[in-house]
């Protein structure tokens, strides 16, 4: 990921919560191979975030979205120069399927697989699956793991509580 620009792009996080359990992906390839995320990616076009939330889900986990909402804005400053939009779904059609980006698995909410996660994982995925809705930042140790792959440490972080609008979401 280039860092040339300076310019902050705006990714999108899906996570698909159902009974005590949180479907995760293993990425096989990409930005943050080898960890545990949520399924998203970049709007292509003139995608709205939440088009792009729902199309790279689809993409990667094989499940079409009929619901979701927004839950955490999450800001990396210059740590990778991305802000990413999660979302829950908490409606979705289809079968989970393997790509060749991610393996989707389902984790119990209390066995999330935090040590194979980002390290910001930890601060701000508990507040949303327990229903708070969040404005992030985070600050990594290295500002240069272009790759995503790093063991980064994280320096400074600051979480607030926020009320994000109706048509933030997909209805």
């Amino acid at each position: 990921m280039s860092k040339s620009n300076n310019k902050i792009k705006d990714v999108t996080n899906m996570l698909f919560v159902k009974e005590g359990k949180i479907l995760l992906g293993y990425k096989k390839r990409g930005f943050g191979m080898g960890k545990y995320n949520g399924f998203g990616g970049k709007p292509q076009g003139d995608e709205t975030i939440v088009e792009a939330a729902i199309r790279e889900a689809h993409e990667e986990a094989g499940l079409l979205i009929q619901r979701c909402h927004l839950v955490a804005i999450v800001d990396f400053g210059e740590s990778y120069l991305l802000r990413m939009h999660v979302y829950i779904a908490t409606e979705w059609m289809g079968q989970i399927v393997e790509t060749d980006e991610m393996l989707p698995q389902w984790f119990n909410i209390s066995e999330i697989p935090y040590s194979k996660m980002w390290k910001d994982d930890f601060y701000w995925l508990p507040l949303v699956l327990n229903g708070k809705k969040i404005k992030a930042t985070f600050k990594f140790m290295n500002n240069d793991d272009t790759l995503g792959t790093a063991d980064n440490d994280i320096i400074d972080y600051r979480i607030e509580e926020r009320d994000f609008d109706n048509d933030s979401s997909a209805d």
